[in-house]
């Protein structure tokens, strides 16, 4: 089952909305969902619903939501895609990660006690995986090609829980300086798990479009889905 709701802000002043795709079962644990700069579009919907089949409680909270409430992108269409790039530069992500842990509580709240919070993000949102696994008391963190790691390294220090990285060695916003500097600041971090995809650009794990990349996209799903089976339940 799927449904919309509201989550309160940390300051408990507004609420934005979040898709919650529900599991026919009790679920496993509950994973949040932390979009693209293209919104909760229906490929993060697609992401959240493949959790729910799985088992998980998926909640993908809609953290443009002080810029505009709603949005949904499509980054095959060119006009789209440099409005997305133009919402990511006016988006606060402290805020957003504010936003982040006040629906990791709202998802425990909903499983009861006892109950694992695990994060997965795409693009913007690898990034914000990153930072709440370094900001909150999020069970398990998933990044798939999050741009920017290499300039949060300092905040490695702060991840006490279990982290995995899909990085695309091609990625044409990530630079393969940038992937060295992740590489040296997390290879030996305890929690911290990164994955190279050789050939694979930006974008590879997208649900479906012209980004998607069949064969590393399966592999990477496989691992996460291990990954959060190990740590999660």
């Amino acid at each position: 089952m799927t449904k919309t709701i509201a989550i309160t802000t940390p300051d408990g002043d507004r609420t934005f909305d979040a898709y919650v795709a529900e599991p026919a079962d009790t679920p496993r644990a509950a994973i949040v969902v932390i979009q693209e700069i293209f919104g909760v579009n229906a490929g993060i919907r697609r992401k959240c619903d493949m959790l729910a089949e799985a088992g998980y409680l998926a909640i993908a909270p809609d953290l443009f939501w002080p810029i505009e409430p709603g949005v949904e992108l499509d980054p095959d269409v060119a006009p789209e895609m440099e409005r997305a790039l133009s919402l990511m530069g006016q988006f606060d992500q402290d805020a957003g990660i504010r936003d982040i842990e006040a629906t990791i509580r709202t998802a425990r709240g909903m499983l009861g006690d006892g109950g694992k919070v695990g994060a997965v993000g795409y693009c913007l949102g690898g990034r914000l995986a990153f930072m709440t696994a370094a900001r909150t008391d999020i069970d398990a963190s998933v990044g798939y090609y999050g741009v920017g790691i290499d300039g949060l390294l300092d905040e490695a220090r702060a991840i006490a829980n279990p982290v995995l990285l899909h990085v695309p060695v091609e990625d044409h916003f990530v630079d393969k300086a940038a992937q060295a500097k992740m590489h040296e600041g997390l290879d030996d971090h305890p929690k911290v798990t990164l994955y190279d995809y050789a050939g694979e650009d930006h974008g590879f794990a997208a649900a479906f479009g012209k980004r998607r990349s069949e064969e590393a996209a399966a592999l990477a799903d496989e691992r996460t889905a291990a990954f959060f089976a190990e740590h999660l339940g």
